[in-house]
């Protein structure tokens, strides 16, 4: 029996998600951070993902460094993923305002399945719908993050130990996790004193096959309210909005329109964000 499943969670508001995609991004900011994101995708669908995820994240008070941890869980049918990450970053001065971060995460993910909710279909050993199997793997990422006040370009990898899932069986892998790659990129204009606009881009997947990219397009006001539109390539597009209260708390939601088949059996998927900044500390 083989399991194919979507490897690693998928965010659309990924640019206010990239510490749980970058391990670098901890300490680029002056202050730290705490960020959820709850995704609920497919609704309608039976048993269909469901992402949840902490964050808090921010730098060392005297180093050029950071640190922080996220926590997640992401359910799909019968098969679940929760992990810990902790991650560390290095922050170097390049040239005037433009800084480079480096850095590493490691992580430790229980994967379950639930035989119970299997359809006896699909299974080739009737013993198997009475088991609930799980599995423990330790993991680790490194990212790179170059930026400046109005832009940012991040590289990074998860699951670089390609780790192969126990599940049902204690000596065969049924399933090895791959090595994912995630490329984002923005750059912010200004159009004046009240209004900016950042066209930003993630490319990500397994290298070089199994790629795909988002674009997205946001303008915000005052840094008060946000609103933009996404395209993920072959899927869906995306309307995001967005509101932030004296620039400590925040509040952000997307909406996915599927542009696939499956548009006909859901209503979509809807995304949460909620994040709060404490006071800087550098």
């Amino acid at each position: 029996m083989g399991l194919v499943a979507q490897q690693m969670p998928q965010y659309t508001q990924y640019m206010f998600n990239d510490f749980v995609i970058n391990p670098a991004v901890a300490g680029v900011q002056d202050y730290f951070q705490i960020r959820t994101n709850h995704r609920f995708q497919w609704v309608g669908l039976m048993d269909p993902p469901m992402t949840n995820s902490i964050s808090y994240y921010g730098p060392a008070r005297n180093q050029d460094m950071g640190y922080g941890f996220y926590i997640y869980n992401d359910v799909t049918g019968p098969t679940s993923r929760t992990g810990f990450t902790g991650s560390y970053a290095y922050n170097i001065a390049l040239s005037g305002e433009m800084r480079l971060s480096m850095g590493i995460s490691a992580s430790m993910m229980q994967y379950r399945i639930d035989g119970t909710q299997l359809n006896p279909r699909d299974v080739s050993d009737p013993a198997l719908l009475q088991v609930i199997s799980t599995s423990y793997l330790p993991d680790a990422g490194i990212g790179a993050y170059l930026y400046a006040k109005d832009f940012y370009v991040g590289l990074s990898a998860a699951q670089l130990l390609n780790n192969n899932l126990m599940i049902f069986d204690n000596k065969n892998g049924l399933n090895r996790l791959k090595t994912h790659i995630n490329l984002i990129g923005a750059y912010k204009f200004r159009v004046d004193q009240d209004w900016m606009i950042e066209p930003s881009v993630m490319i990500k997947g397994t290298a070089p096959r199994e790629l795909s990219f988002d674009i997205t397009a946001r303008a915000e006001w005052k840094r008060i309210i946000w609103g933009a539109i996404s395209y993920r390539y072959s899927e869906a597009i995306s309307i995001l909005i967005g509101y932030s209260f004296e620039e400590m708390l925040y509040f952000g939601y997307a909406y996915d329109i599927g542009i696939t088949s499956l548009r006909k059996y859901n209503t979509g998927t809807h995304e949460l964000m909620i994040g709060y900044r404490f006071n800087d500390i550098k």
